[in-house]
């Protein structure tokens, strides 16, 4: 092993352990770092910790994107396991990827979901993390629409303004954009997605965040009802006759 190439191990090995300390004071303190407590923990003087992380925010930076990511990779891998064809299915593992992460990273969920960090000015390079669950939800609005399955036209007109916001956003879309047909269109499937987006991250932030405390005991079979309530708002499932108001995936 070369001198530099031990150097970078140490390095990658440090840059680990300060992340995993500044997890843990996570957990504890909220977003709130104290760069001097986490040297302290992480066996460092506050100084030799600026060689790894230039500033708190460097640091919350790391920890953000890394959140985004795990979150990411545990929705996506769900999704993944369901069969292309199985609309409501996949939305549902989406859903149900989405609550487990958060209530069983509770600190890292308030990071990326809760209050934001005062004086934090979140870079650009956690846009593309942070898009990712968007962008498999919207992916399974657009396969059924591609494939002439579901056909998704807002119950109300898009504003001029918002349909341009919209439009904007598709421009932008990575990769092939997605084709869908009449009367969809790519702007209203995209609309349709973030409504269901911010849908379910209030569902599972009332649920991370104890908003449901003392109200509803059923904690998973009422989340179940209402990921199906969202999936039956964008034509995602079909009702199954004899059932209690529950729906079965399409």
């Amino acid at each position: 092993m070369t001198a530099k190439t031990l150097r970078e191990r140490v390095r990658a090995e440090m840059t680990e352990e300060i992340r995993a300390v500044a997890r843990r004071h996570l957990a504890i303190d909220g977003a709130n770092l104290s760069l001097r407590a986490v040297a302290r923990d992480a066996g460092l003087v506050p100084s030799a910790l600026y060689r790894y992380f230039a500033s708190r925010d460097a640091l919350l930076t790391a920890l953000i994107i890394e959140a985004y990511e795990a979150l990411a990779e545990a929705v996506e891998t769900a999704e993944a396991a369901v069969p292309r064809a199985d609309l409501g299915g996949r939305w549902l593992a989406v859903c149900r990827a989405v609550r487990a992460w958060g209530l069983d990273n509770p600190a890292e969920y308030a990071l990326i979901y809760g209050s934001p960090v005062p004086g934090y000015a979140a870079p650009e390079d956690t846009v593309s993390p942070a898009s990712r669950v968007l962008l498999t939800l919207s992916g399974i609005l657009f396969d059924g629409a591609d494939a002439g399955q579901r056909a998704v036209s807002p119950a109300r007109p898009l504003p001029a303004a918002v349909r341009e916001d919209l439009a904007r956003l598709m421009n932008h879309w990575p990769g092939e954009q997605p084709q869908v047909q009449e009367p969809s269109s790519p702007e209203a499937l995209l609309a349709m997605a973030l409504t269901l987006w911010t849908h379910l991250f209030g569902l599972v932030g009332f649920e991370v965040f104890g908003r449901l405390n003392t109200m509803i005991d059923a904690r998973e079979e009422y989340f179940d009802h209402q990921a199906r309530v969202m999936a039956d708002l964008a034509g995602l499932t079909t009702p199954a006759a004899g059932t209690d108001g529950d729906t079965a995936p399409a």
